[in-house]
């Protein structure tokens, strides 16, 4: 078990679930709403395993992959990312399931998303890979994995304060406390 490949793993499933809404019939609000609630709650309870797990260590080991400069920035930047799809996923409910809007916001947090996921890859993933032990990420992968499975109804969406959070070395409470 890898931390990193868990967390891909989950994008892969929240890449399909997207794929699965556009494939949906407008017109099919019931199945629209059951998949999207879904994905909502995937969404956020990704994030919030990776706050509690993945960046508090990443902000330890790391050093900065490819285009991130260090792991402060790799991880301020992901909060703020997180933040920023936590508000897509809010704007979506604003409008009536199936219609046009509807698509449209669906389409916004498929962006923020999706460009989250892209540099989380390119940058912390790889950061991670390299400076972390296997056992180590075996080991935050189980509390990963332990997190997701206690959650499967979600969690309740909070915003983080992305420079609180680097500051006090990924302290979740006291991030939130700030945003």
């Amino acid at each position: 078990m890898d931390i990193t490949q868990i967390i891909l793993d989950d994008h892969a499933y929240q890449r399909q679930l997207f794929g699965w809404i556009e494939q949906i019939d407008p017109a099919d609000t019931q199945a629209l709403t059951t998949v999207w609630r879904r994905l909502a709650t995937v969404l956020e309870t990704h994030a919030e395993a990776e706050e509690r797990f993945f960046y508090p260590f990443l902000l330890k080991v790391g050093r900065g992959a490819n285009d991130a400069p260090s792991e402060q920035e790799e991880t301020e930047d992901a909060i703020k990312d997180h933040n920023e799809i936590r508000d897509a996923v809010a704007a979506v409910a604003r409008h009536a399931v199936g219609s046009e809007a509807w698509f449209e916001a669906i389409g916004k947090a498929n962006k923020a998303n999706g460009d989250h996921m892209a540099e989380e890859e390119r940058q912390g993933l790889t950061d991670f890979r390299r400076h972390a032990s296997l056992r180590q990420r075996h080991d935050l992968g189980v509390h990963f994995v332990a997190f997701e499975a206690t959650n499967l109804e979600g969690v309740k969406p909070v915003d983080k304060d992305p420079e609180t959070y680097v500051e006090s070395g990924g302290d979740i409470e006291a991030a939130a406390e700030k945003a």
